[in-house]
This record gives structure tokens, sequence and C-alpha cells, in this order.
């Protein structure tokens, strides 16, 4: 046999030392998966909570602004509740626009310890800036704080104090349309040759003038196709969207986002990632999200509410909504869906006590919505039981006298939160349906089997037990499933891809494998 000579020798162990570098760099980027990706960027998977300024705390300085709540606005006590208006003519709005409760940007700081101990990774904001009404969706102007709220420079301490919580803040964008009182619509209106003439659609082709909002006359658009618009709103670098991110904000929500268009969110968008990159851009959508989420970060997903609607309610069967769902993050992709706000309740719907006074029901439906994929959204005061019907009830002051230790909704949102907390496949994990007759039923998945999560929904009034298939390749034979909310006692065993589970009635029964002790044997020894 020949002896290899010592060039030849260097040669094959400079050529397994590269071997080595290339398997170690490949673990490396093994290591580095899209799962751990995920985790990094905040806008996956957030819990947001939502707050309106005005009806969050109340102001410490009250007797002091009352100048600011002029007639015919009202300054309600804290102690009563939003309630319907009638209709003001000259005023072409509602009375319940103008009462306000006095809640302010300095009061809200006042509270961030508890939104940030509820566990909330986002604090957004109903609209700060200059407006007339207590909803602040008919701007004057986007640029200034209404003073009700306070000044900018507020505004800037307040993000400094969320992201002191390790924290995000998102604000609220309405640039479809401004308020008619607006003084560049008021001097639009009025004057052919002002040099905000364009900025909105006006002609006698419109009822009451101009353009406005689905026919509120208080609501004029804004003419989008206008350039000097374009720039005021994100265009610029001293438009409305790069410098609220510049002074401290790291996203907006999109009013009415659908009636900006697609090539119009793409542009904003593009803009607001040039000037903070990784801000959220997530847009109010009502319909299908779809090809929306080419154009935008995320969308509030009112799609996959009607869905987790429709299974509480038996109007879709169990077996079409997960198709349902698999069907919308397969067109929209994981990504923007993780990024997607689940919302259950806000500022324009009944809260969710209302809309499921059933307690059962209701913790089915809380379940659903933090364990989907998605970023949940949380309406001041669902975590204590606020009650409220359709707009403006649901909009009444934060009932801070029902924050109790032992409140039981209280416990039963902290729990959700720690749910969503302590796995990760439920931030950012992939879907998948699980394949079940009598049940909506889905698995969260990563690259590791043991994070796994099997969510299974029961919305009957009845019991049901159903074999089922779980189509996940890396999780083991014999592998116990326990509940994640009591997890010391197994509910069933995985088999084969099988596995047989009771639901109580009006239940979401979310189960994670157990590795069984086996003496320091592991069936996931070689599987993660």
């Amino acid at each position: 046999m020949k002896r290899p000579n010592a060039h030849t020798s260097l040669c094959q162990i400079l050529a397994g030392l590269c071997a080595t570098a290339i398997a170690t760099s490949a673990l490396a980027t093994t290591e580095n998966t899209v799962f751990d990706k995920r985790e990094r960027d905040w806008r996956n998977g957030a819990i947001v909570y939502q707050v309106i300024v005005d009806r969050f705390v109340p102001s410490a300085n009250l007797n002091a602004k009352r100048a600011l709540y002029p007639a015919p606005k009202v300054l309600r006590d804290w102690s009563e509740p939003a309630k319907a208006g009638v209709y003001l003519e000259d005023a072409k709005l509602n009375s319940a626009e103008l009462d306000f409760w006095g809640g302010d940007l300095q009061s809200l700081t006042t509270r961030l310890d508890h939104i940030q101990n509820l566990g909330a990774d986002v604090l957004y904001l109903n609209p700060i800036h200059l407006a007339y009404t207590n909803h602040k969706y008919d701007a004057f102007d986007f640029k200034a704080i209404s003073p009700e709220y306070g000044t900018h420079q507020e505004f800037k301490q307040l993000a400094t104090d969320v992201h002191k919580r390790g924290m995000k803040l998102v604000l609220d964008g309405v640039f479809n349309h401004m308020g008619r009182n607006a003084p560049k619509f008021q001097d639009a209106f009025k004057n052919p040759k002002s040099p905000w003439r364009d900025w909105f659609a006006i002609g006698p082709q419109y009822k009451g003038g101009a353009r406005v909002w689905t026919g509120f006359q208080n609501l004029p658009e804004l003419n989008l196709e206008n350039p000097a618009v374009r720039n005021y709103l994100y265009a610029s670098p001293e438009s409305v969207v790069r410098s609220y991110l510049r002074d401290g904000a790291d996203g907006w929500r999109l009013d009415t986002a659908f009636e900006l268009g697609h090539p119009f969110l793409r542009a904003l968008t593009d803009a607001a990632h040039q000037q903070k990159p990784g801000s959220l851009v997530v847009g109010e959508i009502a319909n299908y999200p779809g090809e929306w989420l080419q154009s935008m970060d995320a969308v509030m997903n009112f799609s996959l509410r009607q869905i987790v609607l429709g299974v509480a309610s038996g109007e879709l069967s169990t077996p079409k909504a997960a198709h349902m769902t698999e069907r919308m993050v397969r067109d929209a992709g994981i990504e923007p869906m993780l990024k997607s706000w689940m919302v259950i309740d806000n500022h324009d719907i009944p809260r969710i006590a209302n809309q499921f006074p059933d307690t059962a029901l209701r913790r089915m439906v809380q379940t659903l919505q933090f364990t989907l994929p998605g970023a949940p959204n949380i309406y001041y005061g669902a975590e204590v039981g606020m009650t409220g019907g359709p707009d403006p009830e649901n909009r009444s002051p934060m009932r801070w006298d029902l924050m109790q230790t032992n409140n039981p909704e209280l416990v039963w949102m902290k729990q959700l939160i720690a749910l969503r907390k302590t796995h990760r496949a439920l931030r950012v994990g992939d879907f998948r349906p699980i394949e079940a007759d009598k049940l909506y039923a889905f698995e969260r998945h990563t690259d590791r089997a043991l994070e796994t999560v099997l969510v299974l929904a029961n919305p009957t009034s009845q019991e049901v037990t159903e074999r089922v298939m779980v189509a996940n390749a890396h999780l083991m034979d014999d592998t116990p499933l326990v509940d994640v909310f009591n997890p010391a006692k197994a509910i069933t065993t995985f088999g084969s891809g099988f596995l047989t589970v009771t639901v109580p009635a009006k239940t979401a029964l979310v189960l994670q494998p157990q590795e069984r002790d086996l003496g320091g044997y592991s069936r996931y020894k070689r599987v993660k």
C-alpha cells in the first residue's frame, strides 16, 4: 500500500477541517431557524392592549382643564357610563361624540404598570391628534396633539415610559378623512382658490358639497391622488407618519385602510419602514385579508373573527371552519398572519361580555383568540369584565373599581396571557388543522416537536368525544398530552398520529405533549 506523502496528508486534514466547518456552519444556520427569526420580531404574536385616552384614567388636573370642554361639549363624571345621544344638525354629528371623561396622556402614564403587569407587549392608542370630537376620528391637524390629551412633549414622554417597560407604542392614523371643522377643509370648501382646495373632493355632485366617508357629513375625505396630501401624510421626511415614528411611536394602525387602496398603502408602509426599520403598519381591513397583506405588514383580522364567531354560534360546522382558517393562512401567509391583530371586541364592536354573556362560551372564544395565529387585541376593561353594547356604550370609562385580584375575569385574562407568553408555538408557530368532524381543532407547531400545542374546541352544549388525526410526523408514539391549564394529569395519549379526546361542552381544550420519564431514555433524542 502506497504511503501518502506529507502533502497528501495535509490536503486530507484541510479537507476534513473544511468539512467540519461546513457542517458547523450548517448547524449554526439550522439553529437560527425561521422560528428564531420570528421571535426576534416584536410584531409577531404580540399582545396588544387598546386604550381610548379620554376613557382610561381621569386627569389629576381635571378642574384646571374644564375650559377645554366648552359647550356643547360635556365633561362627564367618571362614574357615568357612555350612552347614546341625538343627532345635532348644526354640528353634523351625534351629541354622544361630544361627551368627555377627562383622561389624558399624563394620567395614562400613571397606569402603565397595570398594562405591563398584565403582560401586554404593545400599547395601542385610539387617535390622539387635534380634533373636535371625543373619538378624534375627525382630525383638524394630524401633527398636533389634542389639548385635552396634552402636549407633544407629553406624548414623547409617554413613548419613553412605554419603552422603559419593554413595550411598544402604536398610534391610530385616520388618513382617509379629516373633520368638517378642520381649518384646511373650511378654507377649501368656502374658497375655490384656496391652496387646500385640491386636498379634498369638492363639488355639486356630492351631497353636502364634498365627498365624505360613507355619508357622514362631519368626515370629508382627503384626496390622496394629490401629491401634497401624500407628502403631508407619509411621503416627506416631516410627514405625519414619519415624524411620530421619529418621536417615539413604533407603528401605525390605519383607520379604514381599505379606503386608501393598495398603491398608497404600500407607499405608506415603505415610508414607515424607511423611517423606522421594523415598525408596524396594521390596517383596519373589513375585507378578506388576502392581497391586502402584500400592501401592509398586517391587518385587523375581522375575517378570522368571523370564523371564531361562526364556530361559537354554530353557524359554521367545525370542519368547514378549520378548512377556512387553513385557506386564510395559505392565502395571507403565516408571517403576516402572526402580525395581524386578532380582534373580538373594540371601540366599534360591543364588548365581549355582551357578545357572549355565557361565561363558558366566552372563555372558549377567548382561548381561540389567544391560540390562533395573530396578535390578540385586548380592549381596555375586558380584563375586568366591563360590559357595553354598540358604540357609544362600549366606550365607557375604565372600571378601576373592578380591579380586584380575585376578579375571575382578571384571573382568567392573566392565565391566557401567561399561556401565550410561555408557549413559543402560540407566538410564532405555524398553523395546521387537525382532522376532526365534531371539533374545531388545529395545532400550532415549531421546529421543536415538544413545543407543539393542540387546540380542540367544542362549541356545542354537549360533551364531545372524538378520535382525531394530528399530521405531525415528529410527535412520537405513546407521548402523553396534558392540559396546559392543568398539566398535572395527562388527558390522553398520542399514538401513530391519532388521539382520542373528550372535550367538555363550550370548551377549548389546549394540550401539549409531555415527554415520559423513562429513566434517562428519550424517544426524542434524535428528533427535536
